[in-house]
């Protein structure tokens, strides 16, 4: 099979890379939302050997490869199979996505689910490519920022219910089983009432039906992972969300993790383990400033991105005090809330947004690199 790199307004996977300004984006789905300590050297091999050895975190906490090539794509591909990141199958890369919440444990209910769904994936109505699936079973739901379109969570009760994205209240369900049935059914819902020219839940105007009442309350949010000690290990971060792999594999080289989970918050846990990985190009701290920001990868790794954003990124840390939102186009890829203070590339330039996301109207346009930091830095100087 060979990748088809030039259609956009879908999410890559591994079988169907997306071609970006920098190569082939090649997109890997950590099973059950972690991966063994061989499969992450692995995964840092094929980065280093069929890419450019940059490795990303995305929101929706998958691990990808850049600066891949149309000549390199096959043995990647072949690489990633052997070691058992990605399947086989290319089918089963059409299947939604699961985003588990992290930090779960075996016995609990968000791997038991996650094993259902993915036994019974063929069940699943089929949706537009961007349609995700959240099991965020633990005592309080952690993933309510992070994109889904449907949502299994705990409620208030301490019960399961099943959510879709856009309504504050779920459906309560009596058990594991229940909850992948009703899941199951709300997709066949979904496409029938039109989800497909909605494209996701959340733009999705049909009332929910009537076996699916909008009526029991979720369980109080919970914590994002806190940098540093874990009762399941220790949580590092990554800059931006990205990671060079000879970073990444002497991190796990140093520790005696086992396991390493994804999450969709920049950050890895690393199972298992009880000594902080003392290698430049982590973030260590909660203290950090990047922790506050949100920078798309930009030019020169995204063809829709007039500007470098990661570079100013790093530059802006710690001159604001509050969210910062870098994107190298109006898209605004890397966050879907507003931010304090948002500099959106246009022809080359700056346009400074504040208060406000990506598409919101600028209170300055036009600004070098150099100028729109002399801006940033007089507005975090004003009282």
């Amino acid at each position: 099979m060979s990748p088809s790199p030039r259609i956009k307004g879908w999410c890559p996977g591994a079988w169907r890379p997306m071609a970006t300004g920098d190569g082939l984006l090649v997109r890997v789905r950590p099973p059950l939302g972690q991966l063994s300590r061989e499969q992450v050297v692995a995964l840092c091999d094929a980065a280093e050997t069929f890419g450019s050895g940059l490795i990303e975190l995305t929101s929706r906490a998958n691990l990808q490869l850049r600066g891949v090539t149309d000549a390199s794509w096959p043995p990647l591909m072949a690489f990633l199979v052997e070691h058992q990141l990605v399947s086989d199958d290319p089918e089963a890369e059409r299947q939604p996505q699961l985003m588990l919440a992290p930090a779960w444990q075996k016995g609990d209910d968000t791997p038991t689910i996650a094993r259902l769904l993915q036994t019974r994936g063929s069940e699943l109505a089929t949706m537009p490519g961007k349609v995700g699936i959240a099991i965020d079973a633990g005592n309080a739901p952690v993933l309510v920022d992070s994109a889904a379109d449907f949502r299994i969570e705990r409620s208030t009760e301490g019960d399961l219910l099943v959510r879709a994205d856009g309504y504050a209240l779920g459906t309560a369900v009596s058990d594991t089983d229940a909850a992948v049935e009703q899941l199951i059914r709300l997709t066949h819902w979904f496409v029938a009432t039109g989800g497909w020219d909605a494209g996701r839940m959340r733009r999705h105007t049909a009332p929910l039906p009537d076996w699916a009442p909008a009526d029991t309350a979720p369980a109080s949010l919970g914590e994002k992972l806190a940098l540093g000690e874990h009762r399941e290990g220790i949580v590092v971060g990554l800059p931006f969300g990205r990671v060079a792999a000879e970073t990444l594999r002497e991190a796990v080289s140093q520790t005696s993790a086992r396991v390493v989970q994804v999450t969709p918050w920049r950050r890895l846990l690393l199972k298992d383990c009880d000594t902080l990985p003392a290698v430049d190009g982590l973030i260590r701290h909660n203290s950090d400033p990047r922790l506050a920001m949100d920078a798309c990868p930009g030019a020169p790794y995204c063809e829709q991105a007039s500007v470098a954003t990661q570079p100013l990124a790093e530059k802006l840390s710690g001159l604001v005090e509050g969210t910062v939102h870098i994107s190298g186009c109006a898209k605004g890829c890397a966050r879907r809330s507003a931010a304090d203070v948002c500099l959106v590339g246009e022809a080359g330039r700056f346009n400074l947004i504040v208060n406000g996301s990506a598409d919101s109207t600028p209170v300055k346009t036009g600004l070098t690199e150099s100028e729109a930091l002399d801006v940033i830095r007089k507005l975090s100087e004003s009282p």
